[in-house]
């Protein structure tokens, strides 16, 4: 039997205000933030640089509950300068195991989803995608992601690492509940809310960023911990600078959509 309902089942419980674990249970608190250089502006500057350039993001999605992990990827190329890029997301285990994804002139484009041709691009303007999971991004648009980590706050310097080579500065913080349901549909925003009000304060959700020594980011990190499961979603950002080609699909094959939604498409 395909995991498609038991993730579906998993990404509710995230939603529907189960207690929040302590810290043994999941992530570490942040440390205390030192007063100079300012941890959050330094992650700002990076969000600010990485977001005028391109970046090859390689994008993984970790889904915890009924003892089971499901995992997605995301990965392409994204040109942030100028809103465009291109992403392929696998779901192995999924009854929809992959689509593609193209952003370009202010649209979305995706093939590969329910109910269209297997050639065909269903297009939605992108202003109008929404998020339907806990961290996950309105059509994995790495924009979004980046607009979240610049919003940490309680931010601190945990030390420098490698990262796929790279050496980076890795800071940590958290998001408040505006920031965690940012562009969520109206529905999941709702079951946050009445989460957040269960628990008497915002759900525990903890950000990473990792900074290159030329102020960009190299990795980025979200997580939250729940007592009936979490999320936590990594993406790494690899030949920052390096051309990033975009074909945007022809108009013959494209289906205009009012929106999107399912697992693949956040």
């Amino acid at each position: 039997m395909r995991c498609a309902l038991s993730l579906a089942a998993v990404a509710a419980l995230l939603c529907a205000g189960c207690a929040a674990t302590d810290g043994s249970a999941g992530e570490a608190k942040p440390k205390a933030a030192s007063s100079a250089p300012a941890p959050g502006a330094a992650v700002r500057a990076a969000v600010a640089r990485t977001g005028t350039g391109t970046a090859r993001l390689r994008e993984r999605i970790e889904i915890t509950g009924a003892g089971q992990t499901y995992a997605l990827t995301v990965a392409g190329g994204f040109d942030f300068g100028h809103d465009r890029g291109s992403l392929a997301v696998d779901f192995p285990d999924g009854g929809i195991s992959h689509i593609d994804e193209t952003f370009a002139n202010g649209k979305v484009y995706v093939r590969g989803i329910a109910n269209l041709d297997d050639q065909a691009w269903g297009v939605v303007p992108r202003d109008r995608t929404q998020a339907h999971y806990a961290l996950r991004a309105p059509a994995n648009d790495p924009e979004h992601v980046l607009r979240q980590i610049s919003a940490m706050r309680r931010v601190s310097v945990e030390g420098e690492e490698s990262v796929h080579g790279v050496r980076a500065v890795h800071y940590r913080g958290m998001l408040d509940h505006k920031t965690l349901t940012l562009r969520m549909a109206d529905e999941v925003r709702s079951k946050m809310d009445q989460a957040r009000d269960i628990l008497g304060y915002d759900l525990p959700v903890f950000a990473d960023a990792w900074v290159d020594g030329r102020g960009r980011l190299v990795q980025i990190r979200t997580t939250l911990n729940l007592a009936a499961g979490g999320v936590k979603v990594t993406m790494g950002l690899s030949k920052l600078g390096a051309p990033v080609p975009v074909k945007t699909p022809r108009p013959a094959v494209t289906v205009p959509l009012t929106g999107m939604s399912g697992v693949l498409s956040g």
